[in-house]
């Protein structure tokens, strides 16, 4: 398949996902899920990098456990978004990633003394940050905002992830290598989280136990499209495809969920949208093209 159809077919994958994790946020907590998810992940690729003769050995073993830890807590904080929020206004608020790096770019300029920072970065963070405030209006107004900061939250926390799965990158790490590392991280950060947590254990059901598999089996699926369609497709066309999430989520949440968002809530996906794919297109001019690739929603 062509890069931008394993883009889109990963994009419905995570988006599929998330309804299964919405309706598994009935059975289990956060915390499970995310173990269950990463178990499911890790059989599957050890069982492919053991057909294939790959290894699985790795030379920078602290690398992987500090991308691990932001991607499995930004996970963990989406997954948590993703049980109360409109699934459209969850998956957006992780998808703040790309506006976050921005932030982060800025930031970076100005601790190093930088004599002038890109103004379009500026404004691309202003308006991502503008988007946010009308998307998390309803939730303020309905008592979520806890959940809604742990979606923005995710949002910050996968940038992180995203700039240390580049630095594994450039240290020849390959990607099926970095996903396992990061499953086997969300099964022992999960079960950590749910041995400490109040509630515990929770039994299984027939359909609580085949939601956990799905949420695995998708997020797998996506994870391999997704990274196949960044090592083969052009970068920028990948990063707007993705967007896509959005409007798959939002018709999961209103022909599943009866979800019903307002018109500042789609304003404000649309300009956080516009602000993410503008950071992503300022970034690329500016970034090695062997650096421009993503293997995780997280």
């Amino acid at each position: 398949m062509s890069a931008s159809l394993l883009m889109v077919l990963a994009t419905l994958l995570f988006a599929t996902m998330g309804v299964c994790v919405k309706l598994a946020s009935a059975y289990y907590s956060a915390g499970e899920i995310v173990m269950y998810r990463g178990l499911v992940g890790t059989l599957i690729l050890f069982a492919l990098t053991r057909t294939r003769g790959l290894s699985l050995k790795t030379a920078v073993p602290a690398m992987h456990f500090w991308r691990s830890l932001s991607g499995v807590i930004a996970l963990s904080l989406w997954f948590f978004a993703i049980s109360k929020l409109p699934l459209a206004t969850a998956m957006t608020l992780n998808y703040m990633s790309s506006v976050w790096m921005a932030l982060f770019l800025i930031g970076g300029a100005v601790l190093m003394g930088a004599a002038k920072v890109d103004p379009r970065l500026v404004v691309t963070v202003l308006l991502g940050f503008l988007g946010v405030g009308l998307v998390l209006q309803p939730a303020m107004e309905e008592q979520q905002m806890w959940h809604a900061m742990a979606g923005l939250a995710s949002g910050m926390l996968s940038a992180m992830a995203y700039l240390q799965v580049t630095s594994l990158g450039r240290v020849g790490e390959p990607e099926y290598r970095i996903v396992f590392y990061f499953s086997m991280g969300g099964v022992v950060a999960g079960a950590l989280t749910t041995l400490v947590s109040h509630g515990g254990w929770h039994a299984h059901t027939w359909k609580g136990a085949a939601l956990l598999l799905a949420v695995g089996l998708l997020a797998t699926g996506a994870q391999l499209m997704m990274t196949r369609a960044y090592g083969t497709g052009k970068p920028l066309v990948n990063a707007s495809l993705q967007y896509l999430g959005i409007v798959f989520s939002a018709l999961y949440g209103v022909l599943l969920f009866g979800d019903r968002l307002g018109l500042p809530s789609w304003l404000g996906i649309v300009l956080i949208v516009v602000a993410g794919l503008g950071a992503t297109l300022l970034r690329a001019r500016s970034t090695p093209k062997d650096a421009q690739h993503s293997v995780s929603e997280s």
